[in-house]
């Protein structure tokens, strides 16, 4: 694992102990880590999201759609 130091302002560096030490984090470190992630997921939604804007639409989500995205899903299920 590489290593990266950062330089908080004192307010800061009091936010992260704060966290840490109310959610449970062991170290800044894994408080950081969690923000990083949490930041990637954001960026790949919203990726997703754009590129679901960009797509033609499809036929209407009526009942008949969901009846047979759930036969597809129990399908995948059963093997």
């Amino acid at each position: 694992m590489s290593s990266m130091n950062i330089s908080l302002p004192d307010s800061l560096k009091a936010f992260v102990d704060e966290q840490v030490a109310q959610r449970g984090y062991g170290t800044g470190s894994e408080y950081v880590r969690e923000l990083i992630r949490k930041d990637q997921d954001r960026m790949r939604l919203r990726e997703l999201l754009l590129e679901g804007a960009a797509t033609q639409p499809g036929g209407p989500a009526d009942e008949a759609y969901f009846d047979s995205l759930r036969g597809r899903v129990r399908k995948r299920a059963q093997g």
